[in-house]
Parts: C-alpha cells; sequence; structure tokens
C-alpha cells in the first residue's frame, strides 16, 4: 500500500509524461505538411475572346454530398436570399462567395466593359447577392486573398452588376463556363443545381489588337513583308483605322511585293471606292496567284460587282487548270450572276464530267436545276 506522498509523486510523473506527449503531439500537427482531397477541390476556367483572357479560379462543391443529396435546398437555403447574416470578425452580413472555400477570383487580361460597366484589367474577387429566385448582384472586390466571403466589406468593391438568374440543366458540380462567344464578348456563366447566372463580358477588341500590332511592329514581327501584311488584313477585315491599314500593306509591299499583300492593298482601294487604283494591283497580284489564290481574287471582283474583270479572271483559271472542276462551277456562278445564262449551264454541266468533289457536284446539280427551271 503505498502512502500519500508516493501517491502525489506518481501523479506528479503521469501529469509530465501527458503534457510531454501533448507538446509533441502538438508540434508534429503544426509541422506536418500533406496533401488530402478537398471536399470542393479547386477548379480553374479560362476563355479568351479576342485577345482578351479571362480565367476563374473557384472552389467547386457538389449537390450530392456524403452527408445527403441536397438538391432543392441549395437556392434560398443553403445559398441564402440576400446577405447571409454571421456573427464573425465583427460582420454583420456578407455576400456569398460564388463557389466555395477560398475566394473565388477572376482576372481580366485586358481592360473590359462587364454587363456595361468599366472594369480595369487585373484580379479581382467575385462575390454574389443572390437576391431571390431570379435577380442577382455580382461583386467584384479588390480584396482577392481573404477565405471566401468572410472578411467582405464592401469598402472594397470595385464594380457591382445586376444581372437575371436563369432555370438550367442539372448540375451537380459546380461550374463556370462560355454560354455565347464570339470576338468582342463572351457570356460567362455559373452553373449549380438547376440554375444558371450569366454575366457578359465585353472589349474593344479592334482597339486591343491595333494596339498590341503597334508593339509586335516594333520588334521581329516588323522585319520582313509578312507582319505588316498581316496587320493590315486584320485591319482591313474589321474595317478599322483604314489609313493605318493602308500604311502598313505598303510598307509590306515595299520590302516584297506578294500575292497576298497586293491583293490586300486592292481590296483596302475598294473599300474606300478607289477601282481605277485597284485594278492594276488585282492584274499584277493574278500574274503571281495559284489557283485557289486567282479564283479568290474572281470572287472579290463578284463582291464589289466587278463582275466582267471576275468573269475575265475566272476564265484565266479555266484556261491554267483546265481540268480542274471547281474553276468551271465558279466561272459559272459569275456568268450566272451577269445574267448569262446560257454559259453558266455550260460550265456547270462541264464541270459534271470532270469528276468533282461532292460539294462542287452539289453546288453543279443545284444550279443547273435552277437555269433549266427557267
Amino acid at each position: 500500500m503505498l502512502n500519500g506522498k508516493s501517491i502525489n509523486m506518481k501523479t506528479l510523473k503521469i501529469n509530465l509524461w501527458f503534457v510531454t506527449v501533448l507538446l509533441l503531439t502538438t508540434y508534429s500537427y503544426a509541422q506536418a505538411v500533406v496533401t488530402t482531397p478537398k471536399r470542393s477541390p479547386r477548379a480553374e476556367f479560362s476563355q479568351t475572346f479576342g485577345i482578351t483572357k479571362v480565367t476563374i479560379n473557384y472552389g467547386a462543391p457538389k449537390v450530392k454530398v456524403v452527408r445527403g443529396d441536397r438538391t432543392g435546398k441549395i437556392w434560398g437555403q443553403l445559398i441564402p436570399f440576400g446577405l447571409q447574416k454571421i456573427n464573425f470578425a465583427g460582420k454583420g452580413e456578407i455576400p456569398w462567395r460564388a463557389g466555395a472555400d477560398e475566394n473565388t477570383t477572376i482576372t481580366f487580361s485586358t481592360d473590359v466593359k462587364v454587363e456595361g460597366k468599366d472594369l480595369k484589367t487585373g484580379t479581382y474577387g467575385l462575390h454574389m447577392i443572390i437576391n431571390d429566385e431570379k435577380n442577382v448582384t455580382v461583386i467584384f472586390s479588390k480584396n482577392t486573398s481573404s477565405w471566401g466571403s468572410f472578411w467582405y466589406t464592401p469598402d472594397e468593391d470595385v464594380l457591382r452588376v445586376d444581372v437575371v438568374m436563369r432555370d438550367n440543366a442539372f448540375h451537380d458540380v459546380l461550374n463556370y463556363s462560355v454560354t455565347k462567344l464570339d470576338t468582342k464578348q463572351a457570356e460567362f456563366s455559373l452553373s449549380w443545381e438547376n440554375k444558371q447566372i450569366p454575366f457578359n463580358v465585353s472589349a474593344d477588341t479592334p482597339v486591343l489588337v491595333t494596339d498590341n500590332l503597334k508593339d509586335e511592329l516594333r520588334g521581329q514581327f516588323g522585319f520582313g513583308w509578312k507582319g505588316k501584311f498581316q496587320a493590315a488584313q486584320y485591319l482591313t477585315r474589321v474595317n478599322h483605322e483604314p489609313e493605318l491599314a493602308l500604311q502598313w500593306i505598303n510598307e509590306s509591299i515595299g520590302v516584297q511585293k506578294t500575292f497576298q499583300n497586293l491583293s490586300v492593298k486592292a481590296n483596302i482601294l475598294f473599300q474606300q471606292g478607289k477601282m481605277k487604283e485597284a485594278m492594276p494591283l488585282l492584274d499584277e497580284a493574278a500574274d503571281m496567284a495559284n489557283n485557289n489564290q486567282l479564283n479568290g481574287l474572281g470572287y472579290l471582283l463578284m463582291t464589289n460587282k466587278q463582275l466582267d474583270k471576275a468573269i475575265s479572271y475566272f476564265q484565266l483559271n479555266v484556261k491554267r487548270n483546265p481540268k480542274d472542276a471547281n474553276v468551271y462551277n465558279s466561272l459559272g456562278e459569275a456568268y450566272k450572276a451577269k445574267g448569262q445564262n446560257k454559259e453558266a449551264l455550260k460550265m456547270f454541266k462541264k464541270s459534271n464530267t470532270l469528276n468533282p468533289p461532292k460539294f462542287v457536284k452539289d453546288s453543279n446539280d443545284q444550279f443547273i436545276k435552277e437555269l433549266q427551271g427557267k
């Protein structure tokens, strides 16, 4: 049997051992760096329109989780309507983080407009207020590093836009995607459960591209004929800064005359109504043209209502390539546009004797049927 002093000593030793183990365990946990799966894994979505790249980084929660199926309990419940009331870090109400876990962020590589409102290039925290079953406020915050929306403050808002939430096919995993796209704008959409939240991002693509071209042409792309040819070709295609396009194409021609830069200059002059100045350039380009290029010149002339000249180029192509079914089809189109239907019918039938590819034969047959019905 132990006396009281022995019991106290034993208790002291046990307590010291426990504290030592606890300290070592706590230290080991603090120092551990391990990777385990997240319930809402990080995801990234990027889309470029024009030369503007938009990247969204977010956590991707699921509707159906280990704890059960939350279908029908997302909007208005898990994600409350209006601001969420919390008692944390002195915050009273916060928006939704538009994802899960860490801050959802969105990065724009150029200046843009979101729903028609200006937003500078950079990275922003992305938050949303689900006001009700249809109306959503999308918030772009200068704070990009906080955890979710817990440290959100309206003082850091850079932009707010109002959008309309719409019904959507079921998505178990929250994701961002592009639902409309062209060279000047894109519609980005958050999809989760049976709802979708879209917002439009646009940019002045011709201006951005032109500014970028000016910079690029001061480097290695400014040497040789190709860089300034491609730059002028772009400006001509989008009908932007025609005088600069003419300057660049002249500089390209000054380095080396090619079919490409001569035909682009002719097209610029066509757009400016300078037909007489354009024709000699086209004749010079035609001398350098291969089969497809010469056909292209013919269609360029047809587009500019220069049918006689177009017919002469198609006739030249037939002479150069008498066994090509496509050149007879093109000449037939020009004759038909000019109202010379007998000549057109002859060309389409001739094309069909030369074993044309399906798309050419289908075109011939359609025109033959149309002309024989007259």
